[in-house]
């Protein structure tokens, strides 16, 4: 057989490989299509009955959110979760609210204020790294945000620091093909995996759509 021959053959391996991982819907990390962070009015993120829509109670028990925890609100946005984690671990616990977008940590520092919410700090974060304190989060919360992130296993990674043991890692999101503000869950599962977490729990309650999924996972 000729060196061209061993060549070929190699190529349709490499080729066969891939289509299998697409099918099974574990699509290679690198360059996967994300969507574009958003950057406008921040208020709409607080329309009303969206507790109810989204059972944010139910999601916080879940993800073992109670007086005295520490937890991260990654992507925080306008801080709507943020807010409700605060109170939900009273002054004895604090709240990490991280984003990328200045005018977001503008915003939530103004509504804690403004709310008398002194247990929550802000952090301007890197797009693949919260930034958040060693070994201090119990619970973390990324609402519909992971699809934004453009290095989704690097920002897992980065974020591994800041867990306490037995840390929660909850990500809520939409079905999509990452340019349409959302992502498949088999997707974000996989891209855990590769950063070294483990699914604990599976959720579809979050809107009642059969769109929205929550998923659960902590360091394996």
């Amino acid at each position: 057989m000729t060196a061209r021959s061993h060549c070929r053959i190699f190529a349709v391996i490499l080729l066969c490989a891939g289509c299998a991982s697409t099918l099974l819907g574990q699509a290679p990390t690198a360059g996967r299509k994300t969507s574009t962070p958003y950057t406008g009015d921040l208020s709409i993120f607080d329309s009303p009955g969206r507790d109810e829509r989204l059972q944010i109670e139910r999601v916080m028990d879940i993800l073992g959110i109670t007086p005295g925890k520490n937890v991260a609100d990654i992507g925080a946005g306008s801080g709507w979760f943020t807010v409700r984690a605060a109170r939900r671990v009273t002054p004895t616990g604090e709240v990490y609210a991280a984003d990328i977008n200045p005018q977001a940590i503008r915003y939530i520092d103004s509504r804690t204020q403004k709310e008398n919410l002194p247990n929550v700090k802000t952090i301007l974060s890197q797009p693949d790294d919260p930034q958040l304190p060693a070994n201090t989060i119990d619970a973390v919360l990324l609402l519909k945000t992971y699809h934004e992130v453009a290095h989704p296993v690097v920002l897992l990674q980065n974020l591994r620091a800041g867990l306490r043991p037995g840390a929660r890692i909850g990500i809520i999101d939409r079905k999509g093909n990452g340019t349409d503000h959302g992502v498949g869950s088999d997707i974000v599962i996989h891209e855990a995996e590769q950063a070294g977490y483990r699914l604990v729990e599976r959720y579809d309650f979050v809107k009642k759509d059969d769109m929205d999924y929550f998923l659960v996972f902590t360091a394996k």
